[in-house]
């Protein structure tokens, strides 16, 4: 990160930002939802159970919008419309509603997803549930927080006691993998749960409701305001596009501390995620 730039900003302003905007987006996202469904405005991306909805549009527009009216001149990075993906000086990471097919099912565990990042490194960030109305935030150094209340991760410490999210891809070729990983581990955890929000699940583990979180294939919208929730709340995290360490480029792995390494090795023992 750009030590002098770092020092200038001020996270805590950021942060403010991010829980702004992104709730208004969260607003947006809950009232079309239902229009959106029943209009049959639904399309498909990488694969036909890849779906983008008229909501991801007119979410990720908003905060685009009033990103330039509250920061202007700054990046955006957003799942709908791309973006400058050049990690120097300060972007916006946005992921208009993460957890899609909960959204279009109606299954209410989906969010915004807000962060500013510098050089690549997240400093502050939001996610928004539209249907609870939960608010998760955090900035660099300051903590990790749910609303108004400061978020620390479990205190577990045998993997074998410990509650896991994971995700699947969409392409059928990856996802036998995943199954393949899955499986495997079910032997060495208490559980496993696979909600369909990268996002919650990091925020998932910052508030100790599960003890870690691991899944291939995130895009930096998917993770990057919820990634520093979890590491604000305490998590170990291993990011998307580290490498040398026998996982693959696209893999995160999140959890906390005590189960951290075990959660590791293992995934490392089952040959990829």
């Amino acid at each position: 990160m750009c030590v002098g730039l770092a020092n200038q900003l001020d996270v805590e302003a950021l942060r403010g930002v991010a829980v702004q905007v992104a709730g208004e987006a969260a607003d947006l996202a809950r009232t079309v939802r239902d229009e959106a469904v029943t209009d049959g405005a639904v399309d498909t991306k990488s694969a036909e159970t890849d779906v983008v909805t008229a909501g991801d549009r007119a979410a990720e527009r908003l905060v685009r919008d009033r990103l330039a009216e509250l920061r202007p001149g700054e990046s955006v990075l957003g799942e709908e419309e791309g973006g400058d993906h050049a990690l120097d000086g300060l972007r916006w990471v946005v992921d208009p509603i993460d957890g899609t097919v909960n959204y279009l099912y109606g299954f209410p565990w989906y969010a915004v997803s807000l962060a500013a990042q510098v050089d690549g490194r997240s400093v502050a960030g939001a996610v928004v549930e539209p249907v609870s109305g939960r608010v998760w935030s955090a900035a660099l150094g300051v903590g990790a927080f749910l609303g108004d209340r400061r978020l620390r991760v479990s205190a577990a410490e045998r993997l074998d006691l410990a509650l896991i999210g994971t995700g699947f891809a969409y392409t059928v070729e990856r996802r036998k993998v995943q199954a393949e990983t899955a499986g495997k581990l079910l032997a060495e955890v208490r559980d496993i749960r696979r909600s369909g929000s990268a996002a919650l699940d990091l925020c998932a583990v910052a508030a100790g409701w599960l003890d870690g979180f691991y899944e291939l294939g995130l895009n930096r919208w998917d993770w990057a305001a919820g990634a520093l929730i979890a590491a604000e709340a305490g998590a170990r995290l291993r990011l998307p596009g580290e490498s040398g360490d026998g996982f693959a480029d696209g893999t995160l792995v999140c959890a906390t501390p005590g189960v951290a390494d075990d959660l590791k090795d293992a995934l490392l023992r089952f040959g990829g995620v």
